[in-house]
């Protein structure tokens, strides 16, 4: 048995080590005034998600959502920069290369993250401050309130990378106006500032300094109902005048948009931009034609199904696309060639869109048993 005063030691050292991890922890967890707040802590990766920051953030949601003295929970991202940038990439694709459990866990821990903050019961605010993509979109779009700032920089651009928009994606997207959703999931545009405000994705736009007074306000209000909330966050975005004058930058080809993106499959989209001919059209034919072929494919019947579907049941079919893409090629080919040996040049198989038989893309979507995403 230990004798006292080493146990003591012991218990010294647990202290010491505890005040040391947190303030290096890669999520931080913490309630103030009537707030959770989580704050993404990874400022060299740009706060993007990895397995053990979901693994931390779920659970503290669903205490705080039972919780009578919790009223809001806050959600930020750390070193002024990013939101976050995404999910833990390189991981998953380690993971899926050797066959690891972690290409599994990973999504299945992710998405029913994204599902807890869709089924929240408490209002939920995003400060999407910096680059939030892919994952830190996930962490935000589904949550009552997301306010971007000037710095706020939105895409999923998963296309380029042999993936498709997931976290939910096929939910928000194609419920935003017209037929913008299937515009940035298909060629990864970025929306920046107020642009993400005026395409339905935040619902307020707050100046970058205003957030630490924002979120002290928020902190200080006691037992508000969501309407306080909301006439707090209205008070801010009213007063915010950065960029109000400025028209949104889709508005002049969203009628184009609308139209090109409307088709019924990837071959007539590209056929209607070939007709077209404008040089909006050209770009995108030009953006697109480096996408992977199969997440093209993928993507839009994820956005078309997606659209009549609840959010639970988009997470379901999204887990079965991840799946698909951690058995295929392309995702590991994007990976290589955008993040790790930034070649820029990803040599997709198969190379061009008539090569994906809808066979393919139909097994892609098929149910996995036992092995499905239960939420």
């Amino acid at each position: 048995r230990l004798k006292p005063f080493s146990r003591l030691q012991v218990i010294l050292q647990h202290v010491k080590m505890s005040e040391h991890t947190d303030l290096t922890a890669e999520v931080l967890l913490e309630k103030r005034g009537g707030a959770g707040i989580i704050t993404l802590n990874r400022p060299k990766a740009l706060n993007a998600l990895n397995f053990s920051m979901i693994q931390q953030i779920y659970p503290q949601i669903k205490t705080w959502e039972q919780d009578p003295e919790t009223f809001l929970i806050i959600i930020k991202g750390t070193g002024g920069k990013a939101f976050c940038a995404g999910g833990d990439i390189r991981a998953i694709t380690d993971a899926g290369k050797v066959g690891d459990r972690l290409a599994e866990d990973f999504f299945r821990g992710e998405y029913a993250l994204n599902n807890a903050i869709g089924t929240c019961k408490k209002p939920y605010v995003a400060l999407i401050d910096g680059i939030t993509m892919g994952g830190g979109v996930g962490l935000s779009v589904h949550g009552r309130f997301r306010v971007a700032t000037e710095k706020t920089l939105f895409a999923m651009p998963e296309t380029a990378i042999g993936l498709f928009p997931d976290v939910g994606g096929g939910y928000f997207l194609p419920r935003l106006p017209g037929k913008i959703g299937y515009y940035l999931a298909l060629t990864g545009f970025r929306l920046k500032g107020r642009d993400v405000l005026k395409a339905g994705i935040a619902t307020h736009f707050v100046e970058s300094e205003k957030l630490p007074a924002l979120e002290k306000d928020l902190i200080a209000l006691k037992s508000p109902s969501t309407e306080n909330i909301v006439d707090l966050l209205n008070s801010y975005h009213v007063k915010s005048k950065v960029d109000q004058e400025k028209e949104f930058i889709l508005d002049e080809h969203m009628e184009k948009i609308n139209s090109l993106f409307s088709a019924n499959s990837m071959e007539e989209i590209v056929k209607n931009l070939k007709q077209d001919g404008s040089p909006f059209a050209i770009k995108q034919l030009e953006i697109i034609s480096k996408m992977s072929p199969t997440s093209l494919k993928i993507t839009l019947r994820q956005l078309r199904e997606g659209a009549s579907m609840s959010l639970q049941d988009v997470l379901t079919m999204e887990y079965r696309l991840s799946q698909a893409c951690m058995r295929g090629h392309d995702f590991y080919e994007g990976v290589r060639a955008v993040l790790i040996d930034k070649d820029q040049s990803p040599r997709w198989k198969p190379a061009s869109l008539e090569e994906v038989s809808d066979e393919f893309v139909d097994n892609c979507f098929k149910p996995l048993g036992n092995n499905d995403l239960k939420l």
